[in-house]
């Protein structure tokens, strides 16, 4: 066994670390996590449907929100209970041709993503200092793989968060336009729900876009990642500081994902308070939502939206392809982790270093984000609810998760989002091409 995924001995000091209450402490994987949802291909989303949709397109983020908290728990209560990764936890437990299929849809989507957000990123960037777009592509490229492979796991955990700070820059924009709060929240709490091929493919893009399978892969490996980093024993091994580790995660988790659909409902509320007001509904990409607001909302509303696509999609890039990595390498039983030498995981950073050049490759080969976006919605929708399926039953083994598999409600929840994913996915095809 490698010694850096040997836990500590049970009766070793890092088994009996009391709980670490303050706040600071408490967001760790749960913040970065949901954080990262919003990346630039996500503001694109939730621009277009504010744009053509209005307020009323809003209430899917209120209703997500209980669904990714389930999802996210389960995964981050996963890693740290087992010690393993999701791709390490379906390894042990499921067909292999299973488990290979849906990590290669995942990589696929990753990448096609990776590539779509380093397009954004360059345009937006582009918008506020004029210089060529495919420099821009290849400095975001290079930028992300040096510091995932050369930066401590310590210091770069430090930098995603500081890097979380970027979706503020939403909040200010929401701030600085006029909004009719009262017809907000009432179209919020009371929308009128329209039966027709562009509301339910807006209604699937959301829900695609706030549950996605890097997410699910990702904060398991941190939960993972962060109790080798503290010297922390696996709580199945170790289960006296279970309990509070797990409220930690419970915790974390409805920060992050709080903090994810608040800002997303805060691009919905700008987009609809100014282009959708303004008659302009015709919105594909991010960087096209910020140039649009330029005129109708003023200089400084433009300037930060387009320096939180650049901040957030800084934030995303290490979360895709690190998720990919993490599930290609315990699938392959490959040694993973940030917090390893490169000597030591020369595949797993491949991955990541493959992953995010190739999708950078794509910008170069005339990558339509329009298209991408799309087929990278269509894998992760054929991919997430195989996936949470198969999550849920593993937490509710408890030759998998002992004395720590979840309960009947968290269990309901996360059904209840996969049959959310299902219902979506099958909603994805029922209105593909009209």
């Amino acid at each position: 066994m490698d010694e850096n995924l040997a836990p500590p001995p049970l009766d070793s000091p890092a088994s009996k670390q009391p709980p670490r209450p303050k706040l600071i402490q408490i967001m760790g994987p749960g913040l970065i996590t949901g954080a990262s949802d919003d990346d630039p291909s996500g503001i694109a989303t939730y621009s277009q449907v504010g744009a053509q949709f209005g307020y009323g397109i809003g209430w899917t983020l209120i209703f997500s929100y209980p669904l990714m908290c389930a999802i996210q728990q389960i995964s981050g209560v996963t890693g740290r209970v087992t010690g393993h990764g999701l791709a390490g936890n379906l390894r042990r437990h499921f067909p292999k041709w299973m488990l290979y299929a849906l990590v290669a849809l995942l990589l696929v989507a990753n990448t096609i993503n990776i590539g779509a957000d380093i397009g954004a990123m360059a345009a937006a960037l582009k918008l506020l200092i004029d210089a060529p777009t495919l420099l821009y592509i290849a400095g975001f490229a290079v930028l992300s793989v040096v510091l995932e492979i050369f930066v401590r796991y310590a210091r770069y955990v430090s930098v995603l968060k500081w890097l979380t700070l970027s979706l503020f820059a939403y909040v200010a924009t929401v701030f600085v336009v006029q909004v009719p709060w009262r017809t907000v929240a009432a179209d919020v709490v009371w929308p009128q729900i329209a039966l027709t091929g562009e509301y339910i493919t807006a209604v699937v893009a959301i829900l695609g876009t706030t549950i996605s399978p890097y997410l699910f892969f990702w904060q398991a490996e941190q939960e993972v990642e962060q109790a080798r980093e503290d010297r922390h024993a696996p709580l199945k091994r170790a289960p006296a500081t279970g309990e509070a580790e797990i409220e930690r995660i419970r915790l974390d988790t409805y920060i992050g994902m709080g903090f994810s659909n608040l800002i997303a409902l805060f691009i919905v509320i700008t987009t609809a308070a100014t282009l959708h007001a303004a008659g302009q509904t015709d919105i594909q990409t991010s960087a096209q939502a910020a140039e649009a607001l330029r005129p109708i909302a003023g200089r400084f509303a433009f300037t930060v939206f387009a320096l939180g696509i650049v901040g957030t999609g800084l934030l995303a890039l290490p979360v895709l392809a690190g998720s990919a990595a993490y599930a290609v390498g315990e699938a392959l039983g490959w040694p993973v982790g940030l917090g390893r030498k490169f000597g030591r995981a020369k595949g797993f950073y491949g991955v990541i270093a493959a992953s995010t050049l190739v999708g950078a490759l794509l910008n170069f080969v005339g990558l339509d984000p329009i298209k991408a976006l799309f087929w990278s919605a269509v894998i992760n929708g054929v991919a997430a609810a195989p996936i949470m399926a198969m999550m849920v039953v593993m937490a509710r083994r408890a030759d998998i998760m002992g004395e720590f598999r979840i309960g009947r409600t968290l269990a309901a929840f996360g059904w209840a989002g996969t049959a959310a994913m299902a219902l979506a996915a099958i909603g994805m095809f029922a209105t593909w091409g009209k």
